[in-house]
């Protein structure tokens, strides 16, 4: 059943880059992965690790999406990255997919693949002619509408052999319902802030019941 093929993969933590030392060793230790920001330093400590194209940060902070810091971090880090997030305009729906699939013909072939953020107002079927194995999904958007959804793109992932990633999710019961919706991967900052939840979060991304957890 693919509830039960979704509730059995093994998911690929990834945190926020830091420079804190004690945390890095914990995430280490821990096998955790790092996303590396083209807002921040452009470091990945020695870990395995994927690129975060900055939007996000730039919207938080109310400025335009730096273009140039993202090419600076894809020039230097984007060759052994492990995903490498698209360039998109957050709440921007369609508009920012018009704007990502500007973006992927300059960046196929650098890194080992490249992902789609999908966020609100999107749909499975706009993205799916563009899915393979090199170019997967990023699920981003508002919070209640990426639990809402989670699944069924997870189901696209499935059908189409694409790498399923889920941004912002910092909660045991979160990373559940990642595992249950067949991600890939799944990125957090708390993780990165607070070495004291790693072994709480780690826990919950081994021990996922195949039962309620809703």
């Amino acid at each position: 059943m693919a509830d039960t093929w979704a509730a059995t993969r093994t998911m690929i933590p990834y945190a926020s880059r830091t420079g804190t030392r004690r945390n890095l060793d914990a995430l280490r230790n821990s096998g955790w992965h790092l996303l590396v920001s083209a807002t921040g330093k452009h470091r990945h400590e020695g870990f395995p690790y994927a690129i975060d194209n900055g939007a996000w940060t730039a919207y938080q902070k109310g400025r335009p999406f730096d273009v140039g810091a993202f090419e600076a971090v894809v020039e230097s880090l984007g060759d052994n990255a492990e995903f490498i997030v698209v360039p998109d305009i957050v709440g921007g729906g369609h508009e920012s997919l018009r704007f990502s699939e500007e973006w992927l013909p300059r960046l196929r072939g650098v890194g080992r693949r490249q992902l789609i953020a999908v966020q609100d107002g999107m749909t499975p079927g706009d993205i799916r002619s563009l899915l393979c194995d090199e170019i997967g999904i990023f699920l981003g958007g508002t919070t209640d509408w990426k639990l809402e959804t989670m699944r069924q793109w997870g189901q696209l992932a499935q059908e189409t052999g694409a790498y399923f990633h889920v941004g912002r999710v910092n909660t045991a019961r979160r990373i559940r319902l990642c595992q249950f919706a067949g991600a890939d991967s799944f990125d957090g900052t708390s993780a990165s802030r607070f070495a004291v939840s790693i072994p709480l979060l780690t826990n919950a991304k081994n021990q996922l019941p195949l039962w309620e957890i809703i």
